[in-house]
């Protein structure tokens, strides 16, 4: 199934230099918008769906795992009146082919029957999306965790290392030294109804922040994922260790981000498996900062990780 995209993209320039302004309208409406698909894979009897927009020509394909609360869309393909902000539409114009997983539960991925979803079920589904994916580009992608889903990468990077080509931690949550007390999950799945006031937490930084952006996020969040998603079995986190990751990593986050202090960011970053890392702060930042104004030096970081010389 196809979706057509409204939204309309700025120059690939703009991307590669890193600069923080936002396009003249009459350049950006100039570009033709990529289309946005659907591809459903099934995994184990369980319907999942992958968005993708892709260039003609890539220089290669990246996976993008969206975080606790809200699904790809709303984080990767956000469309605002006055701009584009449409992550996935960013990467084409640089080339790059771009792939976002909703998980069980998020977006236009349905629950399975358990009602629940777990860092294994999570993991395992990163692998098949990255399996479908080298097998339709004939080469290994790379994968992109945002916050929670930068855990669920780093686990799947842990476990299947040959499937991708780089690994981008954003906006990770974690402090390798102090892991999360677990609560006990219920005995049925809480099913949440998700609020407004959930959905515009992490916009902390007028500076960079637009109101429409906001506003924007908040309505696509709360239509793609009106129900909040429950997990369990969370200490299977335990098994991450930074030392086991042996693929070329880039941790990227918001200097304002509450949720990535330094000092655990550099644990993180200095106890890495493979030498091959990079640790890129972005100025002003903070949770969100891949749909604000921040969104340019987000994509030029990428992109420079992925193209860095060897």
């Amino acid at each position: 199934m196809r979706v057509h995209s409204l939204a309309l993209l700025w120059l690939s320039a703009c991307l590669l230099c890193g600069c923080a302004e936002l396009p003249d309208k009459s350049v950006a409406a100039a570009v033709a918008a990529p289309e946005l698909q659907r591809h459903v894979l099934e995994v184990e009897g369980q319907a999942l769906t992958l968005w993708s927009k892709e260039p003609a020509e890539r220089k290669g394909a990246i996976l993008l795992i969206h975080g606790r609360t809200w699904s790809s869309l709303p984080n990767f393909d956000l469309h605002v009146a006055d701009g584009e902000r449409s992550v996935m539409s960013r990467l084409t114009a640089a080339g790059y082919a771009a792939y976002a997983l909703d998980l069980r539960g998020y977006g236009a991925s349905a629950r399975d029957a358990t009602g629940w979803l777990t860092p294994d079920r999570a993991s395992a589904d990163v692998v098949a999306a990255l399996a479908w994916i080298a097998r339709r580009e004939g080469r290994p992608a790379a994968l992109l965790g945002y916050s929670m889903g930068s855990v669920v990468a780093q686990l799947t990077a842990q476990r299947q290392p040959e499937l991708m080509n780089a690994l981008i931690l954003f906006g990770y949550p974690r402090d390798p030294a102090n892991p999360p007390r677990l609560e006990p999950p219920a005995a049925t799945p809480p099913r949440e109804v998700n609020t407004p006031q959930r959905a515009q937490s992490d916009f902390i930084s007028p500076a960079v922040t637009p109101p429409a952006v906001i506003e924007a996020y908040v309505a696509a969040a709360l239509a793609a994922d009106p129900i909040r998603v429950d997990w369990r079995d969370q200490e299977q986190f335990a098994e991450l260790d930074p030392a086991k990751v042996r693929v070329p990593t880039l941790v990227l986050h918001g200097e304002r981000d509450p949720l990535t202090p330094l000092a655990a960011q550099a644990r993180l970053f200095t106890q890495l498996g493979n030498p091959d890392r990079r640790w890129i702060i972005l100025p002003g930042a903070d949770h969100a900062a891949l749909v604000e104004d921040t969104q340019p030096a987000f994509i030029a970081a990428i992109v420079a990780f992925l193209e860095r010389p060897r």
